[in-house]
């Protein structure tokens, strides 16, 4: 089991996008994004997101609140994922060069229409609906097509 963290940075109606094309044998190439990662050694969730946003963007988040968890039963290398959903719309700082992929902030409006996995439309759409404290478990299969979900 892997434990990480997932992170959307909301700023004047815009959210923080992550263009995944910078590294190798990823498993969200081209996909949009929010930031996060693994969870470290001895590490909260909240610790990693704050780590991990500063690290794939430059802005020190604030106050990260958490909104969900999502569970991915083998989603990759029949590994179970286990992700700590958060929400920021405090930071300081400026944008890096990611060594993820491409940044870019996006519009409300926008955002269910950039290319992304099946599973994320689901919970974003409860976020931009300000849907609080749920738990989604997403089944995806061995093409990484979304099979199913179920929402507690």
């Amino acid at each position: 089991m892997k434990l990480g963290t997932l992170c959307y940075i909301e700023k004047d109606e815009k959210i923080l996008l992550l263009k995944r094309n910078k590294k190798e044998n990823d498993v969200h190439e081209g996909k949009w994004i929010g930031l996060g990662g693994k969870i470290e050694q001895g590490e909260s969730p909240a610790e990693c997101i704050i780590r991990e946003v500063k690290e794939e963007s430059g802005l020190n988040i604030m106050n990260p609140k958490l909104r969900g968890i999502l569970t991915f039963p083998q989603f990759k290398d029949n590994i179970d994922w286990y992700v700590f959903l958060y929400t920021a719309n405090e930071f300081t700082g400026d944008l890096i060069d990611s060594p993820e992929g491409h940044l870019e902030w996006i519009d409300k409006d926008k955002v269910l229409k950039m290319p992304t996995w099946e599973g994320d439309l689901v919970f974003l759409n409860m976020l931009l609906k300000d849907e609080k404290n749920f738990e989604i478990k997403f089944e995806y299969n061995n093409e990484g097509k979304l099979d199913s979900y179920t929402i507690y």
